[in-house]
Parts: C-alpha cells; sequence; structure tokens
C-alpha cells in the first residue's frame, strides 16, 4: 500500500505547539521566530502556515494601532494648536 508522503509524518506534539506559542509570546525574538518558521524549507508545513498566519494577524493589528495613535495624535495636536497664539513665532 502506497502511502503519501505528507501523511507518512508524525504530527507535532502538543508540547511542541506550547512551545512554540511561548517562544513568540518573548517580544522581539518571538517575532524573528515567527519569520523564520514561516520561510524556513524544513519547518512542518502545519507550523510554517500557523507562522505566517500568525505574522499576517501581528502585522494587521500592527498598522490598526499605528492607524489609531495617529488619529489620536493628530487630534491632540489640533487641540493644542488652536491655543496657541502663532503671531508670537513670527
Amino acid at each position: 500500500m502506497n502511502i503519501p508522503p505528507e501523511f507518512q509524518k508524525k504530527p507535532l506534539s502538543l508540547g511542541d505547539w506550547v512551545i512554540s506559542v511561548l517562544v513568540t509570546k518573548i517580544p522581539v525574538i518571538g517575532f524573528i521566530m515567527l519569520i523564520v518558521w514561516s520561510v524556513d524549507s524544513n519547518t512542518e508545513e502545519s507550523k510554517s502556515n500557523w507562522a505566517k498566519s500568525e505574522l499576517i494577524v501581528k502585522l494587521i493589528g500592527f498598522a490598526i494601532a499605528i492607524i489609531i495613535i495617529s488619529i489620536i495624535g493628530f487630534g491632540v495636536f489640533a487641540n493644542f494648536a488652536d491655543e496657541i497664539d502663532w503671531s508670537d513665532f513670527n
């Protein structure tokens, strides 16, 4: 009986997944490891796909945070800009 090679591999254990998730929680190292796992050809396909999806979610969250911080920052600046007498700077 011919079994395809992708079904011959043993799946990652629960311990492997727990360690992977814990490593990604370390601020800078976790982000670097997600990049490594997503592009490394020796990484299991399921772990590689998980790392790619985590990177996408983190980048979307980062972009949303930048947008919200920018909106708040521009709002604060506009509020203070109205109170400044700009004629003093000429």
